[in-house]
């Protein structure tokens, strides 16, 4: 029988919603337009990868169903969510649409939307330090991969060399660095932090999740970059060409339209073959590395 990918990204898409509102709920903000800043770009649309990556790396350690699972799904997109609030603001990114709606500083105000990011920050690890039933070495293990992935280490530092980067003449091996800094750190917590909640996870399979991890990584930003050449702003949500205009080093305009391509093929047989030890219980993974490469927005 074959596996219905799309399907299962339904099905993680719902769990996770579901989980990430229960969270917010539990935020106990007492201020409604921050609140509702929180849940505009927490809840609103998003193809939810990270989440399905914490479940897949769960489901590959024999063990998805574990509710720490949702904690942990939760957790990381609330992060990733503050993460795009602040990248979309006037003083880094500065832009208009993201996920097909105005970015939450213009759907807001600028301060709200710095606001909203830092609560969503904090809500994330509130959410992994009090999961109901688990282990406290389960909980601080997850406290940690986020927090390494996401702080000074991973996501920020990346995206100091992005922004320090606008203008300047890098080599690929400076924004493959910056890449695997600003979404890769991010990505392989994901898929550890799901393999730890599930907790049956061995030191083997967590270094086979990280090499996928670092093939996916990659793939996903090689494949955005594609698309910001290929796609229109309708299809991607966000404005077409944008990192053309400000001038950011990309895969396209450092190797080219067709060499960029036959990167993300490579990465993505990179990434199937990290999984070679795996049976079908990774089965969510080998597709989600295709829908890395194939997607179209």
């Amino acid at each position: 029988m074959s596996f219905d990918f799309s399907a299962y990204v339904q099905q993680c898409r719902e769990r996770a919603d579901l989980a990430i509102s229960q969270a917010l709920s539990r935020a106990n903000c007492p201020q409604a337009t921050l609140l509702a800043a929180m849940q505009y770009s927490a809840t609103n649309g998003g193809k939810r990868v990270r989440p399905l990556l914490v479940m897949a790396g769960a489901e590959a350690c024999g063990n998805s169903q574990n509710p720490t699972v949702d904690s942990a799904a939760a957790a990381i997109e609330m992060m990733h969510a503050y993460s795009l609030i602040h990248d979309d603001l006037p003083a880094m990114d500065d832009d208009k649409l993201r996920r097909g709606l105005p970015t939450c500083h213009i759907a807001f105000d600028e301060a709200t939307a710095i606001l909203a990011g830092d609560a969503l920050q904090t809500q994330a690890f509130s959410e992994l330090s009090n999961t109901p039933n688990c282990p406290d070495r389960i909980k601080l293990r997850l406290v940690q991969e986020l927090a390494y992935a996401s702080g000074a280490a991973g996501m920020v530092a990346g995206q100091a060399i992005d922004l320090a980067s606008v203008n300047q003449r890098i080599s690929l091996a400076q924004l493959e660095q910056m890449h695997q800094l600003k979404t890769g750190r991010i990505i392989r917590a994901a898929i550890r932090m799901g393999a730890i909640a599930s907790g049956n996870s061995n030191v083997a399979q967590l270094q086979a999740l990280d090499d996928y991890s670092d093939a996916i990584g990659l793939a996903f930003q090689v494949q955005d970059d594609i698309l910001d050449v290929t796609a229109d702003t309708d299809t991607l949500g966000k404005q077409q060409g944008a990192d053309e205009q400000l001038n950011k080093p990309t895969y396209v305009s450092l190797l080219g339209l067709a060499a960029a391509q036959a990167k993300a093929e490579q990465l993505r047989q990179d990434a199937q073959q990290a999984l070679a030890g795996f049976g079908p219980e990774a089965q969510a993974l080998r597709a989600l590395a295709d829908y890395i490469v194939e997607r179209s927005h």
